[in-house]
């Protein structure tokens, strides 16, 4: 058995979320590090969820970053006490969105979508349905 595991989907998730909120505040990843005490490195795997993040790293990324310590968990699913199991859905949901977010175009539509309309936001999506369909490379 490898000692490789596949990184906690919540950690994903958050490392998504710590990216998404410094680049929308134009930080660089060494200003963010140098604010908390860290290296861009160690930021890094944080963002791309490598690395957990602890708690008191969590505090204080949130205070350099002007947000919540729960901000980075806003849309995962509820902790279920009676669940000791997650769903593969839920490792995929997170996987998509830290990959989405990591893109540099991703994270520019992550910024502009909700700013538009719902129906610009309707039309956007069957467009990228038809073009992933299609398997266009452009």
């Amino acid at each position: 058995m490898s000692g490789q595991t596949s990184p906690h989907y919540v950690d994903l998730y958050v490392g998504a979320r710590l990216r998404l909120r410094r680049r929308s505040l134009g930080f660089s990843q060494t200003f963010v590090a140098q604010a908390v005490g860290l290296t861009f490195q160690q930021l890094q795997k944080y963002e791309r969820g490598a690395n957990r993040i602890s708690a008191s790293k969590l505090h204080d990324l949130a205070r350099v970053l002007s947000i919540s310590a729960d901000w980075f968990f806003e849309g995962l699913p509820e902790p279920a006490a009676d669940s000791a199991s997650v769903s593969p859905q839920t490792y995929e949901a997170a996987r998509t969105t830290q990959a989405f977010l990591m893109s540099p175009d991703g994270l520019e539509m992550a910024k502009l979508f909700p700013g538009l309309p719902r129906r610009a936001r309707r039309h956007i999506l069957a467009l990228c349905h038809a073009m992933a369909d299609k398997g266009d490379p452009g």
